[in-house]
């Protein structure tokens, strides 16, 4: 019991220190750090398990500086690293056929047992429009986001999350759209400059969980 409360206030206490963080400092974060927030978002919860979305991880300061020009966002280039969060633009049978055999191989089954399932997921998906799936497909990334901010304050990493991105500019130049993908959020990963980050001191503000949460 006393380990898990100690779990339990660390967890509190790493997102009570986490921020967006508004300025990076040039400290570069460590190739292992990024693997774990990565592989954390890949553990994320997802609807059926599908994972209707890929991560783009760049460290190349040169091409975020070019992802980022005409950006308010200016931790799009000041990050150490940037992943993109792309969504499928659509959902099609090839699709459900490489999750059904993936879930074979991983769970030693023969892909015949999982018929029933196949065809439960092809009648979710393939009757609604492309714009229907890319919307849930975003609404996963955004899971797998929440996943990633909650790792890389367990590891005292700073971490952005950010829209108001060109969108077409991060995919053409990513090679997104010729993948079925498309970018819907941003997270920028480093260290807090404590000296040009007006927020870095500043005391975090949320509702009370009176007011936040109500037990019914």
């Amino acid at each position: 019991m006393k380990i898990n409360l100690t779990i339990k206030m660390k967890l509190i206490d790493d997102l009570k220190w986490r921020y967006a963080t508004k300025k990076f400092s040039d400290k570069k974060v460590a190739a292992e750090d990024i693997e774990k927030i990565v592989e954390a978002i890949n553990l994320s919860a997802s609807s059926i398990g599908m994972q209707t979305y890929r991560l783009v991880v760049i460290s190349n300061p040169d091409l975020q500086k070019q992802l980022g020009e005409g950006s308010f966002n200016s931790q799009i280039a000041d990050a150490s690293h940037l992943i993109v969060f792309a969504a499928f633009n659509s959902v099609k049978s090839h699709d459900i056929d490489n999750y059904i055999k993936m879930i074979a191989g991983q769970r030693e089954t023969p892909v015949e047992n999982l018929a029933d399932f196949r065809t439960s997921i092809s009648g979710f998906l393939l009757n609604r429009s492309d714009d229907d799936n890319f919307a849930w497909s975003a609404k996963q990334a955004y899971i797998g986001l929440g996943t990633g901010l909650i790792a890389a304050a367990s590891l005292k990493i700073d971490a952005t999350p950010m829209e108001g991105f060109d969108a077409d500019k991060f995919d053409k130049l990513l090679g997104l759209t010729e993948k079925n993908l498309k970018s819907v959020v941003l997270l920028a990963l480093g260290y807090r400059d404590e000296q040009k980050d007006f927020l870095a001191a500043a005391k975090k503000v949320r509702l009370p969980l009176s007011e936040f949460a109500t037990t019914l």
